[in-house]
C-alpha cells in the first residue's frame, strides 16, 4: 500500500486497533475498533458513538479549554470547579467572596451570569474536507501555502456560520494531512449553578495537584440558557433554560476495579508523532525555560499582590492557572526522563526510517522531512525573544486591551474574509467580553510588576534579538522601563470600561489617532507583532506543507507492525477508554483505585490548602453516607483512577461506566503520568476523577442542593 493510501486509510478509521489503554479516538473511528471496546466491556453499540447528534457524544460540551457534559433536560452542565474558576472569581469580591464560601443559587432566578466571555459549544457535526482545503495549496510553499490553506478554511467556516447560532471551524488532523470541518451550536447565556467552597473544590491545590492519592471535590455546575425562541442569544433574565438533546445518566451503581470506563472530551493539544529532535528540545530546552518564565511570573504577581484582598480576588485565576502550567511543566520534565522519551523516540525514528528507505517513495519522503527538521531548527533562533513578547500580552489585561483595540481598528479597514483569524466580525462579540472582563482582573501594580519582569528578562537578550518597538515605548534598561510603566499606567484611561467598550465601536481612525499613551503604546508596537506574525505564517505554511510525509511514513511504520494511529489532540472531540486501574509507581509502592473521606481527615491541618470545611469534618465524623456509600469499603468514595488516555483540555469530562452513564468528571492525571501530552507510557499513565458519588453526597448531606438532586432525578439521601 502507498504511504499516502496507508495514511488516509488510518484517517477514515481503517486501521488495526491499539492496546485498549492508549488512544485519543476520534468518534468516527469507533466502529472500527468495536471489537477491541466489546473485549474491554462496553456493552453499548460502537457505532452509536460515530454519531455526534445521538447520546452519549450529543451530551459532551467544550467550553472551550475544558470540557463538560448535560445531566438534565433543563440545560444543567456539570463540570471542574477548576473549570468554572474563571467565573466563580469574576463574581466574587472581598466582602462576597464566592471561591472562599462557595455558591449555591437555591433558584433559577439566583444563577449568576458565568461572564460574557463564557461558551457552551454543542459539536453536531465533523466532516472531512481535506481536499476543499488543499486544492489551492498545492504547488506552494511558505506564506502562500498557509494563505492558501487559511483563505480556504475561513471560508468553509463562513459558509458554514451562515446558520445563525453556529460556531465553526477547521480542525488540522495530522499535521496538515487531513482537515475537518467543526459546527458547533454556540451557548452565549452560561450561569454558575453551584460551587463548593474552593477548601473542597481545590482541597490539597498545588500541593496535591498530579498526586495521587487525591482528595478534591473539584466540580461545579453551570446552566446554559437561550432566548425565548429556543435559539442562542446573549445574556437576558428572561432567557430560559436550553433543552440539549440528550443528557447524561448519572450512575448510582457501586465502582469497582477492573470496571470498564471510558471518556469523551475536547483533549488540547498532545504531541506524541512530533519528530525526535523536538522530543530532545523538548527536553533540554522548552520545559526548563517555561519552568524558570513561569515561576518567575507566580513568585511576580504574588509579591504585587500581597497586602491587598481586591488583588488577590482580582488575580486569583491568573496564578491558579500559571502555578498549575508550572507544576505541569516540572512534572512532564520528570516524566519523560522516567520513561526515557529522547531515547524511546530517537530508536523508534531511526526504525522507521529504515522501513522507509527500501520504498520506491523514499526519496522525497525523506526530502520533505529533512526539510521540515530544518525549518523547525532555525525557528529556535528567536523563540525566547518571541515567547517574551507573547507574554507581555497573554500575561496582561489593560496592555493587551490596548494592542486588540489597535489591532481590531487595523483588520475593520480590510473585508472580513481578509482580516486576521481573531479578528473578524465573528470574533468581535468575545473581543467585547475580554475588554468588560478585564476590570475584574486588573490592578495596576502588579500589571506594571508582570511587565518589569519580562522586560527585564528582554533586556538580556543579545542586541541581535532586540525589538525596535518594544525599545521606542519601554526603553533599553530596567530603569526606563519602570519611568515609561508608571507614565502609561498613571495616565492611560483604559482603566475604565466604559472607555474601553467606547473604542471598541469607534471609527479605526479614532482609535488609531487616539492620544491615550497606552493606546499610542500599542500603535508602536503593533508592527512588530504584525512582523513576528508574518515570519510565524511562513514557517506555519511550510510545516503544513512538508510534515505530512512524516506522518505517512510514520503510519505507514506503525501499521507494518499492526499498531493504529490516531492523531495528535487538537481540542476536537475524543473519545479513550480503559478500566478503574490501581498503580505500582515505584518499588514497593502501591495505589489503589479508590480514596475515601478518610484521607480528607487525614490530610486536614486547618492551614490552606488542607483546610476542609467544618460543616464537611462534621459531617464525615458524623458517618451518615447513605446510598452513596461503597458497599465494600462502607465509607464514603472521593475520587478514583482508572488508566483512561487524557491530556489537558480533557478537564470536567464525563467519565461513563459500561452503559453510558457518569461514573466521574476527569479532573486530573497522576505525577508519574504530566509527560503523556509527548509520551504515553503504559506503566504510568493514569487520569484522575471526582467519585459522583462523592458529589452526591455534598449535595445531599453536605452543602444541600436539593433541587439539582431532583433535576437529575437522584436519591436526596
Amino acid at each position: 500500500m502507498a504511504l499516502r493510501s496507508a495514511l488516509l486509510a488510518s484517517a477514515a478509521g481503517l486501521s488495526l486497533g491499539a492496546h485498549a489503554d492508549e488512544g485519543m479516538w476520534m468518534p468516527s473511528q469507533l466502529p472500527e475498533i468495536s471489537a477491541q471496546l466489546e473485549a474491554a466491556g462496553f456493552k453499548g453499540d460502537p457505532k452509536d458513538l460515530a454519531v455526534l447528534t445521538k447520546p452519549p457524544m450529543s451530551a459532551v460540551v467544550s467550553l472551550g479549554g475544558c470540557t463538560a457534559s448535560f445531566v438534565s433536560p433543563q440545560g444543567l452542565v456539570v463540570t471542574n470547579h477548576h473549570c468554572a474558576y474563571g467565573a466563580i472569581q469574576l463574581n466574587s469580591t472581598p466582602e462576597s467572596n464566592l471561591l472562599t464560601n462557595g455558591f449555591n443559587a437555591a433558584t433559577r432566578a439566583q444563577e449568576v451570569s458565568a461572564g460574557p466571555a463564557a461558551r457552551v459549544l454543542v459539536t453536531e457535526s465533523f466532516d472531512r474536507i481535506t481536499d476543499r482545503i488543499l486544492a489551492d495549496a498545492r504547488g506552494k510553499t511558505g506564506r502562500a501555502y498557509y494563505d492558501a490553506v487559511d483563505a480556504a478554511s475561513k471560508a468553509a467556516v463562513a459558509e458554514c456560520e451562515q446558520e445563525a447560532g453556529y460556531r465553526c471551524s477547521v480542525a488540522n488532523m495530522y499535521y496538515g494531512t487531513d482537515f475537518y470541518l467543526v459546527k458547533q451550536l454556540e451557548l452565549k447565556d452560561i450561569r454558575l449553578v453551584y460551587a463548593p467552597p474552593e477548601s473542597i473544590g481545590s482541597y490539597g491545590d498545588e500541593i496535591d495537584n498530579f498526586m495521587w492519592p487525591r482528595h478534591s471535590g473539584d466540580f461545579a455546575f453551570y446552566r446554559a440558557y437561550v432566548g425565548k425562541d429556543g435559539k442562542p442569544a446573549p445574556f437576558a433574565q428572561d432567557n430560559v433554560p436550553y433543552q440539549p438533546k440528550a443528557f447524561l445518566e448519572v450512575s448510582t451503581d457501586p465502582v469497582a476495579e477492573g470496571d470498564f470506563t471510558m471518556l469523551a472530551g475536547y483533549p488540547g493539544r498532545t504531541f506524541r508523532h512530533r519528530t525526535a529532535a523536538e522530543f530532545a528540545d523538548q527536553v533540554q530546552s522548552q520545559l526548563p525555560a517555561r519552568i524558570d518564565l513561569y515561576g518567575a511570573l507566580i513568585e511576580t504577581i504574588e509579591g504585587a499582590a500581597a497586602g491587598s484582598a481586591d488583588a488577590g480576588v482580582r488575580y486569583a485565576s491568573q496564578l491558579a492557572s500559571l502555578e498549575n502550567g508550572l507544576k505541569r511543566a516540572r512534572g512532564e520534565l520528570e516524566g519523560l526522563g522516567r520513561s526515557d522519551a529522547v531515547d524511546v523516540k530517537a530508536k523508534d525514528e531511526a526504525a522507521m526510517l529504515a522501513w522507509l528507505a527500501p520504498r520506491a517513495d523514499a526519496a522525497a519522503t525523506r526530502a520533505d522531512i529533512d526539510a521540515a527538521q530544518a525549518v523547525i531548527a532555525r525557528s529556535h533562533a528567536t523563540r525566547e525573544r518571541d515567547t517574551l513578547f507573547a507574554t507581555m500580552r497573554s500575561q496582561t489585561q489593560l496592555l493587551k486591551s490596548a494592542l486588540q483595540l489597535q489591532r481590531l481598528a487595523a483588520e475593520r479597514g480590510k473585508p472580513d474574509p481578509e482580516r486576521e483569524r481573531g479578528y473578524q466580525q465573528r470574533d468581535e462579540a468575545l473581543i467585547e467580553a475580554s475588554l468588560k472582563q478585564a476590570q475584574r482582573r486588573y490592578e495596576p501594580a502588579v500589571e506594571k510588576a508582570v511587565l518589569a519582569e519580562l522586560l527585564s528578562r528582554y533586556f538580556s537578550l543579545p542586541a541581535d534579538q532586540r525589538i525596535a518597538e518594544v525599545e521606542s515605548v519601554f526603553g533599553t534598561d530596567a530603569a526606563q522601563a519602570k519611568a515609561a510603566l508608571d507614565a502609561l499606567y498613571a495616565s492611560t484611561k483604559l482603566g475604565d470600561e466604559a472607555e474601553r467598550l467606547r473604542l471598541l465601536a469607534a471609527p479605526p481612525a479614532e482609535v488609531a489617532a487616539s492620544t491615550d499613551p497606552l493606546l499610542q503604546a500599542a500603535a508602536k508596537l503593533l508592527p512588530a507583532e504584525l512582523r513576528i506574525e508574518d515570519a510565524d505564517k511562513a514557517q506555519e505554511g511550510e510545516l503544513l506543507r512538508l510534515r505530512p510525509a512524516y506522518m505517512r511514513a510514520l503510519i505507514g511504520y506503525r501499521q507494518s507492525q499492526g499498531s493504529a494511529v490516531y492523531p495528535d489532540a487538537n481540542s476536537t472531540l475524543r473519545v479513550s477508554y480503559g478500566k478503574v486501574s490501581s498503580l505500582d509507581p515505584r518499588d514497593g509502592v502501591h495505589y489503589g483505585p479508590l480514596t475515601t473521606v478518610r484521607g480528607i481527615v487525614e490530610k486536614h491541618t486547618g492551614v490552606v490548602p488542607f483546610d476542609a470545611p467544618r460543616p464537611l469534618r462534621d459531617a464525615i465524623a458524623k458517618g451518615d453516607f447513605g446510598s452513596t456509600a461503597d458497599p465494600v469499603l462502607g465509607t464514603q468514595t472521593v475520587n478514583l483512577m482508572t488508566n483512561l488516555d487524557t491530556t489537558g483540555g480533557n478537564s470536567g469530562s464525563p467519565v461513563l461506566d459500561a452503559n453510558g452513564r457518569l461514573i466521574g468528571l476527569n479532573f486530573d492525571s497522576n505525577w508519574e503520568a504530566v509527560s503523556a501530552s509527548w509520551m504515553y507510557d503504559p506503566r504510568y499513565k493514569r487520569a484522575i476523577h471526582v467519585d459522583v458519588r462523592y458529589l452526591r453526597w455534598l449535595l445531599a448531606k453536605v452543602y444541600p442542593a436539593p433541587r439539582l438532586l431532583e433535576e437529575m432525578k437522584l436519591p436526596a439521601e
